[in-house]
């Protein structure tokens, strides 16, 4: 039986948590069990190393990422299928991508952020105007909608989608470990993203900084992001590497993942969450979106909506290191259970050839 060849046309590269995660994490499983899988990124590690710096885009740089991903597009016909990260030209309208290529072979495409909301949305009325509908219109002819969480999956569902199946980010079990700490001491409360989600700790600053004044031993750990001094608060920033992520994890003693109740927000997947859980590591979220049904409230951790419910749930995991430990316990084996790789990939793996049938078979 010839091996199924598919073509990858993820956002970013390796360096994108969103493509590594959502695409390359898997290859190695989908190689290993008949499948040509070829990678095709749109935008390289010194395009996201310009984005996460603030720098402003290099606009020659981005001229010739659509220029190389047109050309893959037109290369697309010997394969059989396109694994698509959420559209092919950001910014560009869905008639033009069709145009310069997509759907020229059968395709499915990703979603593990309301990407749709970054044109519906938006406020200028012509980009509403123009681009409100275009990720309905790439859901509709797709083969197959693959959807982070609930919210996107019912997007998709009234965009049209032929089908839609709601995979969850999952992490490598057998890299992160958990690792419990009932030592006494300072109290690490930690939170890993980026500069550009970093806004988010803004809900949770006024929260810690009455715990630091109440006199409890705690410090905020921020991994990928540049959080200003805060007075009464201390703060440790730590750059992100993919190598160190699980380390530095390992070293919270709480996970926190604070978000406003907006619609982006809503379409968040929760990652960091299960990567706490992952390291046996107590959780405390925004009771937004799908941080919902990851956190088992008082189980695995504590969903805080208003500023005193983040002070109360964070001062009982704070004297409470057993509690800590227990409830760490718990978030690792709902990880084990439901948001592990191992189990992800031989279902992702069946999605993706039950899509190549039915797109021969049409």
């Amino acid at each position: 039986m010839p091996r199924l060849k598919v073509l990858v046309l993820a956002r970013y590269s390796n360096l994108g948590a969103s493509s590594r995660l959502r695409f390359y994490q898997f290859l190695y499983y989908l190689e290993a069990h008949g499948l040509q899988v070829d990678s095709v990124p749109l935008f390289d590690d010194d395009y996201l190393t310009r984005l996460y710096a603030g720098s402003g885009p290099d606009w020659p740089g981005v001229a010739m990422a659509y220029l190389k991903r047109v050309s893959a597009l037109w290369r697309s016909r010997k394969y059989d299928l396109v694994w698509l990260e959420y559209e092919a030209f950001p910014w560009l309208p869905a008639w033009l991508e069709m145009v310069l290529g997509l759907g020229g072979v059968p395709y499915i495409v990703d979603y593990d952020d309301a990407i749709f909301h970054r044109y519906d949305l938006h406020r200028n009325r012509w980009v509403r105007s123009l681009l409100g509908g275009k990720i309905d219109r790439i859901m509709a002819d797709s083969q197959l909608v693959i959807a982070g969480n609930q919210y996107l999956a019912e997007r998709s569902l009234g965009a049209g989608a032929k089908r839609v199946e709601i995979l969850p980010t999952v992490v490598d079990a057998t890299r992160y470990q958990p690792q419990y700490n009932t030592q006494p001491g300072v109290v690490t409360i930690g939170w890993i993203g980026s500069p550009s989600t970093q806004r988010y700790l803004d809900i949770v600053l006024g929260a810690m900084s009455k715990l630091c004044q109440m006199g409890k031993s705690i410090r905020l750990v921020v991994v990928g992001g540049k959080l200003p001094v805060q007075a009464n608060l201390p703060i440790v920033n730590m750059e992100w590497s993919e190598a160190g992520e699980v380390g530095m994890i390992q070293s919270f003693d709480v996970g926190i993942m604070p978000l406003p109740d907006s619609p982006w927000e809503r379409g968040k997947c929760g990652y960091k969450l299960i990567q706490y859980m992952a390291c046996g590591k107590p959780v405390v979220a925004s009771p937004v979106g799908v941080n919902q049904k990851i956190v088992g409230h008082g189980i695995n951790g504590f969903l805080a909506g208003v500023e005193e419910e983040w002070v109360g749930y964070l001062l009982r995991l704070i004297e409470d290191p057993l509690l800590r430990t227990e409830m760490g316990k718990k978030g690792r084996a709902r990880v084990e259970a439901e948001f592990s790789l191992e189990l992800a990939s031989p279902r992702l793996l069946s999605l993706i050839r039950a899509a190549a049938s039915r797109s021969n078979l049409g």
